[in-house]
Parts: structure tokens; C-alpha cells; sequence
């Protein structure tokens, strides 16, 4: 896909206070990679035109994409897909864009994923293709988030944690949920290495979130002994 695609969305659910889930249905089918992304546009009825880019969330049906969206307050393209967009509207999108970040589905190599707040949205896409394509795949999450309510797809993270599907990890850095045995605080270089792979499996490191946020966990995991060429990151501003 290269060119300006109509979609038309077949779902919305809000997964958290600021964030929601769109499913749109594509009008043929799309080969969409876990780990890449799309751009999608808005026009208004002058002509005016922005576009911004999201994650795909879920790349398992070759006829519909899964995306999920954070609400910036200032942003130009996310109040509206949060808080206006319904069942049935078209969405003009581009992509699918970004071939370094992603995971060949069906890959039986150690997977290591580092997410911070949204930035867990493509690595969702390959939690989900893996558990499709390459159960027995050795996969570990290790998951930033502020607090227990912005946890993104916390049903199926919670299946994952009760059914022990994949070594997973939840940090919240702010606001702890009753009962935890961590303290709310962010991550640091050693508490990171600690729920994390060992350098000796020779994971493929895959990082997203804010700029800092990836920018420290990748240092951090080089200082661990980590390859500094299998690990990718996927940033945005913060």
C-alpha cells in the first residue's frame, strides 16, 4: 500500500481514560507485518488536511487492522478518533510503513519486548501473532505504565499472567495497584536487567515509548551485555 486507502471502522472500544481501540475493515487484503504502522488521515471540509501515525495493534485478519490511539489534548488527529469517531465512518490511511521494526511471525528466536505506556501497541501485534503463529516462541514483556487504568489490553494481559503464556512484567511507575509487592517508582538500569533476558539467549530486543524511555532502556540493556544490534527501538516525542 502506497497510496491513500478508504477504510471504514467496524469497532471502537475505549481500552483506558485517554485511549481507544479502532478495528477498521480494509477493502482488500493488506500482508501488515507486527511491529508496523499506518498513517491515517483527516480532511476537513475546506481542505485542509493533517495526518498522523499509529501502531497496529493487531495484524492477525488480512482484511481489517487493529489500531490503537492515545488522546493528546493539542493533538490535531487523536481528539477526533478518541472522542468523535463511530462505527461505520470512513478513515483514509496509508501504510503499511516501518520494515525494521518488526517480528517475522512464525521466528522460534527469544523475543524480548520493553514497552513504555502506548508503546506497547505493536508489541502487542506480535504477542498476538506469536501466540497464532509461535506459541512455544521464548517471549518476555516487561511493561511501563503509570498506573492501573492505563494499562493498555488488560484482559489479555491478565490472561497472559494466569495462564503464564510468556514471561511478563507490569511496572507501574506512579500509582501501584492494591496489593503489589512493588512499590510504584520507574524503572532503573538494574531492576531492568533483572526482568529481563539474560544476554546469553541473544534475544531480539524490541523497544518502544516516549524518547527517553527507549533511549535509557536501550542503554541500559547494552550495559547488561545485550548485542547492541538486536535491539530495535521505535520512539515518539514526549
Amino acid at each position: 500500500m502506497t497510496d491513500w486507502l478508504l477504510t471504514t471502522v467496524t469497532s471502537v472500544v475505549d481500552i483506558t481514560p485517554s485511549a481507544r481501540t479502532l478495528r477498521l475493515a480494509l477493502p482488500e487484503p493488506v500482508l501488515v507485518l507486527p511491529g508496523q504502522h499506518v498513517d491515517i488521515r483527516l480532511t476537513a471540509e475546506d481542505g485542509y488536511s493533517t495526518a498522523r501515525t499509529y501502531s497496529v495493534s493487531d495484524v492477525r485478519e488480512t482484511r481489517s487492522i487493529e489500531v490503537t490511539v492515545e488522546r493528546l489534548d493539542d493533538g490535531e488527529v487523536s481528539p477526533y478518533l478518541v472522542d468523535v469517531v463511530e462505527v461505520g465512518d470512513p478513515l483514509e490511511i496509508s501504510g503499511p510503513h516501518g520494515w525494521y521494526f518488526t517480528w517475522a511471525s512464525g521466528d522460534d528466536r527469544p523475543v524480548q519486548l520493553i514497552g513504555g505506556g502506548s508503546g506497547v501497541a505493536p508489541l502487542m501485534s506480535m504477542i498476538r501473532s506469536r501466540e497464532v503463529d509461535a506459541p512455544l516462541t521464548p517471549f518476555s514483556l516487561v511493561y511501563s505504565v503509570r498506573s492501573p487504568e492505563r494499562v493498555y489490553y488488560r484482559d489479555e494481559i491478565r490472561q497472559l499472567l494466569e495462564h503464564r503464556r510468556m514471561d511478563l512484567h507490569l511496572v507501574h511507575t506512579r500509582v501501584a495497584p492494591a496489593g503489589s509487592q512493588r512499590p510504584a517508582g520507574r524503572l532503573d538500569s538494574a531492576e531492568l536487567a533483572a526482568l529481563t533476558m539474560n544476554p546469553s539467549k541473544s534475544p531480539t530486543v524490541y523497544i518502544c515509548g516516549p524518547n527517553r524511555f527507549v533511549e535509557g532502556c536501550a542503554t541500559w540493556m547494552v550495559d547488561a551485555g545485550h548485542d547492541p544490534a538486536r535491539i530495535r527501538t521505535e520512539r515518539f516525542g514526549d
